[in-house]
């Protein structure tokens, strides 16, 4: 944890330092650099067989989350569009 940390810092330091210089295809480094690192955790938790032997209730658990949210976000944002339009309306009548 304390190493992720350290190079979380580091990056920002380095960041800070090469902030007024000119990198040329930055965002196609970031973009490769990314795809490594997805590669590495895929590798991560292919090789780890106590995820892969619960990879389903992992799916039905998410699923399940996924949904749960996408309805919470709904229902609020319902309530929330007919509280604006109860109170546009209070202004029209006065």
């Amino acid at each position: 944890m304390f190493i992720a940390i350290g190079f979380m810092v580091l990056g920002g330091v380095f960041g800070f330092l090469l902030r007024k210089k000119e990198i040329r295809n930055i965002s196609k480094i970031i973009t490769l650099l990314i795809w490594i690192l997805l590669f590495i955790l895929g590798l991560e938790v292919g090789s780890n067989s106590q995820i892969i032997s619960s990879l389903a209730n992992i799916g039905i658990e998410a699923l399940v989350i996924t949904l749960a949210a996408v309805l919470g976000s709904a229902i609020a944002a319902l309530l929330l569009w007919k509280h604006i339009g109860n109170k546009k309306k209070n202004l029209h009548e006065e």
